[in-house]
Formats: C-alpha cells, structure tokens, sequence
C-alpha cells in the first residue's frame, strides 16, 4: 500500500472508529444542555477542552475563568489545553472522558453529533441568536455554537503595496497579477508568500473562500450536485487559477519548501513581504508582530478576492470550532453556562478581531474596511458539509488538507510535469468518479 494510500486508510479508520463508538454509559441523547436562569444555582466543577495552548499557558482563560466567576460563583472551571486537538481528541471519544466542554473535532461525522454532544436548542430558535448554526444542525437542533467567524481574504502590507504605487483594490484576477508585478518591480519585495511548508495556509484559507468569487453562499453545497467543480467559471477554477498564476509568474517566494508561518508575520509586517492569503482572523496577529517589529500596525490591511458582482466585492463568512457539550456531562447546565457566557459576555471573539457568532453583533474594528468599502459578505451554508466531505474524502483530492494545492504551486514552478488544465481535468475526473462511489 502507497504512503498516500494507508494515510488515508488510516484517517478512514480513525473516523469511523469516532463516528461508530456510542462511548460509556447510556446518556439521554434527547436531554437538551440548558443554562439556569439563576446563575447562582449553577453548580459544580467542568473542564473545559481547547485548541489555545497559548491562552491557558499565558494565564489569559483563567482571568476568562474568573470573569466567568463573577456571574457563576458556584462553577469551577478548569482548562485542559491539547496541542494536537484534532488526533488526541478523536480517540478519548472513544470513551465518555473528553471535558464537559469541547470544540467539535473534525473527524466526527455531523449525523453523528447526537451520539457524542446534548443538543443545544432548536435549530429555528437557535439561528435568530446565532450565525453558522447549519454546521451543527442535525434533524432541527443544534449541537454547537461558533467560537467566532471568519472573513476571507488578502493580509496586505498598505504601505508596501502604496510604494508600488497601489492604491485600489484590485477587482479582477489579472489586475491582482499586475499589482503584485507592480509590488515586485517598484520595491524588490516578494509580492505574495505561499506558506507552501507549514501547509494548512494552501488549504482552508483558500478552500473556505469557495463562495466569494461567485457571491453564493451555496457554493460549497453545490460541489455535492456537480462532476466538475475545477470548471472555468467556477470558484475552485477561479481560486486555483489565480494561486497558480501567482506562482507561475514569480511573483512568489523563490523557495517554496523553506517558508515558515511564524517568520512570515514579521516579514509581512515589516514589507519584505506583500500578501498572504487568509482569514480574518489573522489581521490581529499580523499587527501585533508589526508592534514587535517596530513598525506600523496601521500599514496591515484585508482586501477581498479580486472579483466584483454588480460593482460589489464579496467575502464569504465562516464559521471556526464549535464549541459543544458532552453529553456524558455530569454538569450539563454549568457547561451550557459556560458557552453562552464565553460566546455572549467574554469579548473572545473581539478580541480576536473576528465575527462574533452573535447575530446582533456588528462586524469587528478590523474588517472596518470590508464595511466602509460596502464589501458583501456572505454567510457560508453547511447544509450539504458532510456530502462535500463524503465525495472529497472519496476522490483523496482533500480540499481542506494542503496536498493539492501544493502539487498545484509544485505545477506552477515547473518542479513536476504537466499543465494547468491537465490537472483540473484530473480533479474533475476524480470528484465525478467519487460522486458516483459516495452519493450525491
């Protein structure tokens, strides 16, 4: 068996290993988590599982934790932070011991929500409240609510681009290619960085802007009902395109296989480097390593991608982790406390400089450009997520893993043979033939 090949026999196995343990004990899968409307009788001690190593090591959940306190004097919070969340968490699944509060791994099957995590309310009830309430919506409830929202986009360095001579926006794909020339050309700096090593930045932040190109929001459902989703015209098309051009043009790190995610922040802050493709999320830290750097954290911007509809830009809206609620729990309503405290009351996802998962909240300070440039932005639909995945994981393309994509730079810079349409044809021709193996 192939290197590739028994990896994904292995991540198969690993997710229906997930999917098909129903865990310790007999819980009431019907029993919906609920916060008590007095907080002084929430009692009891939850731990609390999370992705944010950093955040717990640098005491910041536990000042979280006694803010928390201040509402909930009766629960005690404790943090246990997993450096690989998505592996390590998996497999404790196995068991009943995986916190009383979780982000939902990707690995578990949304029709498998039930099994594993209490519902959280009715689906309709939930999204007047909440955005990204179709990712956990499982036959009308929710089992997860977002730990916040992320536009997509280009993390810029303004001042760079404004010594190009750049000061729009670019609005087609070929005017991006041309600024980035410009960006090359006037300041000797490297237009646009892949992060082709650390990998992940070739995939989510490329694959959830699958919606923007086209201003859909159903883009992504729509992979389950097409053959040929690398065709011209299309987001994939449009996205792949546009990265390939980037490469094929130098416009480009020299050496791909040498970038570094965490160096690459100080080189966009400082203007070494001109843009990077990611989410929202990102602005924060690439301004905070500005400070660091001594530099501006005013010359960091977010452009969206370079296509209009009706003279309007679009970004799609994504949802990050879940966060949910055990249902092995023992402290179902102080976790559920806890959710809406830290989804509502923290300031978590401001200060992050993401979307709040709260609808009545407004966008964060850091896409200030995105409202005042009136920038559509459009909610991502989950409602065919685990069909995409289904016929993704089928043809072994991954279109949240960063495989493809980097045989596509690798494509680009001439370190493997072949050609453009060559290898959209190849995709086109492997997500068909899964389409027909995995279902539609």
């Amino acid at each position: 068996m192939g290197k590739k090949a028994l990896s994904t026999a292995l991540f198969t196995a690993a997710v229906l290993t997930v999917a098909g343990c129903s865990g310790a004990g007999t819980p009431d899968a019907n029993e919906t988590a609920v916060a008590p409307r007095n907080p002084k009788e929430a009692s009891g001690s939850i731990t609390v599982l999370t992705n944010r190593t950093d955040l717990v090591q640098d005491g910041t959940m536990k000042k979280y934790a006694a803010e928390f306190n201040r509402t909930y004097p009766k629960v005690k919070v404790e943090f246990e932070a997993v450096t690989d969340y998505e592996g390590e968490v998996k497999i404790r699944m196995n068991t009943a011991n995986y916190g009383d509060v979780l982000l939902i791994p990707a690995a578990v099957a949304k029709g498998d929500y039930p099994k594993f995590f209490s519902p959280l309310g009715s689906t309709g009830d939930m999204k007047r409240k909440y955005r990204f309430t179709d990712k956990t919506d499982v036959n009308g409830r929710v089992y997860g609510i977002a730990t916040f929202g992320t536009a997509d986009g280009f993390v810029y360095n303004k001042a760079l681009w404004k010594k190009a001579g750049v000061t729009d926006w670019p609005k087609t794909p070929q005017q991006f290619l041309d600024d980035l020339k410009a960006v090359k050309d006037r300041t000797g700096a490297t237009p646009y960085y892949t992060n082709f090593k650390d990998g992940w930045p070739l995939s989510s932040p490329w694959t959830n802007s699958v919606g923007s190109a086209s201003c859909n929001s159903k883009a992504s459902d729509a992979l389950a009902d097409t053959g040929k989703p690398w065709t011209k015209g299309s987001d994939l098309f449009t996205l792949d395109s546009l990265l390939y051009g980037i490469v094929h043009d130098k416009l480009s790190e020299k050496d791909p296989t040498t970038t570094n995610w965490e160096s690459s922040k100080t080189l966009l802050a400082k203007g070494e480097v001109g843009s990077m493709m990611l989410g929202s999320w990102a602005i924060n830290q690439m301004r905070d390593a500005a400070v660091k750097a001594g530099e501006s954290p005013d010359d960091i911007g977010f452009m969206p991608i370079p296509v209009q509809h009706g003279g309007k830009f679009c970004s799609t809206l994504v949802s990050d982790y879940q966060q949910a609620v055990n249902v092995h729990s023992h402290n179902k309503a102080a976790a559920r406390a806890w959710i809406d405290w830290f989804t509502e009351k923290s300031g978590y996802s401001a200060k992050e400089g993401a979307v709040s998962a709260l609808t009545a909240q407004p966008l964060p300070s850091t896409l200030k450009g995105y409202v005042d440039n009136d920038v559509t932005m459009v909610e991502r639909s989950e409602a065919k997520t685990a069909q995409v995945n289904a016929i993704d994981n089928a043809a072994e393309i991954g279109l949240n893993k960063p495989d493809y994509r980097q045989k596509l730079v690798d494509l680009a810079r001439g370190a493997q043979g072949g050609s453009l349409q060559g290898y959209f044809d190849d995709l086109n021709k492997r997500w068909s033939d899964a389409r027909q193996t995995a279902g539609s």
